[in-house]
């Protein structure tokens, strides 16, 4: 129940999601329940016409799919971006304020040095002892400002160091598959227009990669078990792919590799040593012993046309699988 929904409102909305979650032949589970909530509820309306988008596309709402939608609309991420953006203010305005004062007191010590040394050039003794003693004393005080200044420095890169493992955590949860540990498709969306942004003739490849009936092995096998497979798969494809290429994975039971700046024969090569790679694989049931089929793939091959939208080019791309 949100706290703006009354109880006899929140009451309806949650008979609502349960029978909408039946329609969808979705397990009702928190992840399925939280997204069906907000979808009855209408209270976010890119997370509706999403869902709307892929019934529309005569697509199923499986557990991938779900779990995309509540990690990019339902998961309230905007506490921990403010925690990170004060975080990143605060270190900000520690290191401006250190450097202040770091030239701050550099200028005293340099006005005292301009203001004494002639005083020391005389031979009033007196006058130079003088001058010696405010020479003394400022430096001493610029000592003492600088041993606080590095410690302040040393807390603000111990605080640096927090944030940016912080925010190295929060890399993997935004661009990474939990299952495969592959990357996901906002992970491709950010790596497309960076190729693109160092150069706008970068001719992008796509191999697309479909484990055969992979939805009928999980029913009969369980989710779980489906989840270690299509790990050990996404271990196999990503073995194929160097540095310059990227491995996603794009839907429940679908892949897709991105290499830049290679033609449609050599995807092809590509894409046909990983076919025989991932059909040599054997699966052995970890608990009963039992032999699990033998996993087949399908693939195809295609290149992103000059500024072409992400969502056509996967449209075009899934429809070269044979």
């Amino acid at each position: 129940m949100r706290y703006r929904d009354s109880i006899k409102k929140s009451d309806k909305i949650m008979t609502l999601s349960v029978a909408q979650l039946k329609q969808w032949h979705l397990p009702v589970n928190p992840i399925n329940y939280a997204v069906s909530y907000e979808y009855i509820s209408n209270n976010k309306p890119i997370l509706t016409a999403t869902i709307k988008q892929q019934l529309q596309s005569n697509k199923n709402l499986d557990g991938f799919f779900m779990e995309d939608i509540y990690k990019q609309f339902v998961l309230d991420q905007s506490k921990f971006r403010d925690e990170i953006i004060s975080d990143l203010s605060t270190l900000l305005n520690s290191v401006k304020n250190n450097s202040v004062d770091s030239s701050s007191s550099a200028q005293i010590l340099i006005k005292q040095l301009d203001d004494n040394i002639p005083e020391l050039l005389t031979d009033d003794k007196k006058k130079v002892r003088a001058a010696v003693a405010k020479l003394h004393k400022a430096s001493t005080l610029f000592k003492k400002q600088q041993l606080r200044l590095t410690e302040q420095l040393k807390n603000s890169q111990n605080k640096a160091k927090e944030l940016e493992d912080e925010l190295l955590e929060v890399r993997k949860e935004v661009y990474l598959d939990p299952v495969t540990g592959l990357h996901n498709l906002k992970s491709m969306s950010k790596y497309i227009d960076t190729w693109q942004s160092k150069d706008t003739n970068t001719q992008v490849s796509a191999i697309i990669i479909s484990v055969d009936h992979f939805s009928q092995f999980s029913l009969q096998f369980g989710a779980l078990i489906g989840d270690v497979i299509l790990s050990k798969i996404a271990k196999k494809i990503g073995s194929y792919v160097d540095d310059s290429g990227l491995p996603v994975r794009s839907g429940h039971d679908e892949f897709i590799i991105l290499i830049p700046d290679i033609d449609d024969g050599i995807a092809n090569e590509i894409a046909e040593k990983i076919k025989q790679g991932i059909e040599k694989l054997r699966f052995v049931s970890v608990q009963s012993g039992v032999r699990l089929p033998q996993m087949n793939i399908s693939f195809g091959v295609s290149e992103m046309e000059n500024k072409e939208p992400i969502n056509k080019f996967m449209k075009r791309t899934r429809k070269t699988i044979n």
